[in-house]
C-alpha cells in the first residue's frame, strides 16, 4: 500500500446482511482497512443491476453481537451502494475499494448478468471506485479461508496498482483446499447458456405455480474461460466493463447507411 492510513473499504453482498461469507470477509480485512457494510437485509440473489425506484428504501443499523455491524437495506446490492454513498456518506467522501461477496455459488458465464453480487461491484466502478466481486464455486459449506485471504492481497494490489477507469474484477475461488490450489488465472466470461425449464407445481391450496430449473449447456473448453479456469483448479480473475457497447456490432451496423 502507498499510503500508511488504512485503507477505506465497502462491503456488501447480495446473501444478505447476516451471511457468513460477509462475516468471514469483515473479520479477515478489519485489522487491516476502515470497514463499513452496507448488505441487504435479507437474500437478494440473481436481482441483477435492479434498483429501487417505487417503493421507499429503508435502512437501519445492523447490530452482531450486540454491537454495530453495519447498516441493512431492505433493497438490492446495486440499492446499498447507491445509498451507502450518495446519503450514508453524503457523496462527501469515496471508498479506496468496494468488495462484494463472500458469494456461496459461482458467478460465471451468463451468471454475471444476473448476479446481485457483482451488480454492487458494477455500481462502485459507477461511481469510479475500484471494485471486485468474489464468490466461492459451491453451496454446500463453503471454506471462505483461500477466498479471504485472496481477498486480502487483491485489495492491496488495486491500492498499489488501481484499476482503469469503469473495469471491476470478477473473482472466482474454486472449492478446493488450500493445497489443491493451483494458482490464478485471469480469464474471460464464458458464453454458456443456460437450457432452462420450469417445474408445474401446485400449493397446498391446488393453486398452480413454476419453478425455475436449469443447467449451463455448452460451456468452453477454452483455458481462459472463467468455468474452465475454476474446474481445473484456479482462482478465476475476469476484468468487466460496465460499457456494454458491441464495437464490432456498431462497425458493421455503420455500413448499412441507415436513415430514417
Amino acid at each position: 500500500m502507498k499510503e500508511d492510513r488504512k485503507p477505506f473499504i465497502l462491503l456488501t453482498n447480495d446473501d444478505g446482511i447476516s451471511a457468513p461469507g460477509l462475516q468471514a470477509l469483515h473479520e479477515a480485512l478489519s485489522d487491516m482497512a476502515d470497514l463499513m457494510v452496507v448488505a441487504p437485509s435479507g437474500e437478494m440473489s440473481a436481482v441483477g443491476h435492479a434498483i429501487t425506484l417505487s417503493d421507499p428504501l429503508r435502512v437501519w443499523e445492523f447490530e452482531k453481537d450486540g454491537r454495530f455491524f453495519g447498516y441493512a437495506v431492505k433493497g438490492t446490492p446495486a440499492d446499498c451502494v447507491k445509498v451507502a454513498y450518495w446519503a450514508l456518506l453524503n457523496g462527501r467522501r469515496k471508498w479506496d475499494v468496494v468488495i462484494s461477496g463472500i458469494n456461496h455459488g459461482a458467478n460465471t458465464g451468463i451468471d454475471i448478468i444476473y448476479s446481485g453480487t457483482v451488480s454492487a461491484a458494477t455500481e462502485g466502478a459507477i461511481l469510479g471506485i475500484p471494485s471486485f466481486a468474489i464468490s466461492v464455486a459451491t453451496f454446500r459449506k463453503p471454506d471462505f479461508s483461500v477466498a479471504v485471504d485472496f481477498a486480502r492481497k487483491m485489495v492491496n494490489w488495486i491500492l498499489d496498482h488501481g484499476l482503469p477507469a469503469g473495469v471491476y474484477l470478477n473473482i472466482n475461488v474454486p472449492p478446493l483446499p488450500r493445497e489443491e490450489i493451483r494458482g490464478v488465472r485471469l480469464t474471460r466470461q464464458s458464453l454458456a447458456v443456460y437450457e432452462e425449464r420450469y417445474e408445474v407445481r401446485r400449493d397446498p391450496r391446488n393453486r398452480v405455480y413454476y419453478w425455475l430449473a436449469g443447467e449451463k449447456v455448452g460451456v468452453e473448453s477454452d483455458d481462459e474461460v472463467d468455468e474452465q479456469a475454476i474446474r481445473q483448479g484456479f482462482i478465476s480473475v475476469t476484468p468487466l466493463h460496465y460499457d456494454l457497447t458491441s464495437y464490432e456490432a456498431l462497425r458493421e451496423l455503420r455500413s448499412w447507411s441507415l436513415v430514417p
